[in-house]
């Protein structure tokens, strides 16, 4: 594959074997030639575990300090009092009646659903649309939760959902290039320090066993892990 010169000069600019501090990395990353427009910084985990066991599954949210640099749209489904809760919470879109036949039709404008329990018998009922995007609610990430005002301002301030794939790899966003150093440097350790948290008690030998970060349009910068923790 051909790459252009932008890139070249981004490659020839580290040792691509090397393994760099995190606050390195980044600082590696922020002297690249720059795209045309604020380009996503994304972190890729490769996890010693097996995800086709239910003991080793890796998954959950972390609110990342400096935020993502993305605003987010957020759906509550839910009625009764916890409608105006979830507007005061700054939700975008809050209701049930008029949002569930929307998203039967095939209607997914949104970035998060946020629901009350009692509403998880409609939703369940519209997998198939939600499920393949990524946005039914579920209680293991706080998006089915009676606490719809935290669950809001969590996902306005920056919380992302982790989840590891069928290969054992995590890759989350973790802001833009636009921030800075010290902004990226803290949700990339905010991040590597909730992984760590989570280590499912069945994982034996190393448990992280790479990590890269780069940005959209960037060569992938190896990561110490353990500069992290």
């Amino acid at each position: 594959m051909k790459h252009g010169k932008s890139y070249n000069k981004a490659v020839d600019s580290y040792n691509r074997e090397e393994s760099y501090a995190v606050g390195d990395a980044i600082a590696i990353l922020a002297n690249m030639p720059k795209a045309k427009f604020d380009e996503s910084v994304e972190v890729a985990v490769r996890l010693g575990v097996n995800p086709r066991h239910a003991d080793q599954m890796v998954r959950g949210t972390v609110v990342l300090p400096n935020g993502t640099g993305k605003t987010v749209r957020v759906l509550v489904i839910t009625r009764g009092p916890k409608e105006q809760e979830a507007t005061d919470a700054g939700a975008d879109m809050v209701g049930a009646d008029e949002y569930l036949p929307k998203i039967k039709d095939g209607w997914t404008d949104v970035d998060v659903i946020i629901a009350t329990p009692d509403m998880m018998g409609e939703l369940g009922r519209l997998g198939r649309v939600l499920g393949p995007r990524g946005l039914m609610p579920n209680p293991k990430v706080g998006t089915v939760t009676m606490d719809i005002a935290k669950a809001v301002k969590e996902a306005k301030a920056g919380r992302i959902e982790y989840r590891v794939d069928k290969a054992g790899i995590i890759n989350v966003p973790v802001g833009k290039r636009s921030f800075g150093e010290a902004e990226l440097t803290e949700n990339v350790s905010t991040l590597i320090k909730e992984l760590v948290r989570v280590r499912p008690a069945a994982v034996k030998g190393t448990y992280v066993r790479s990590m890269f970060v780069s940005g959209t349009m960037t060569p992938s910068i190896r990561v110490d892990s353990t500069s992290c923790v």
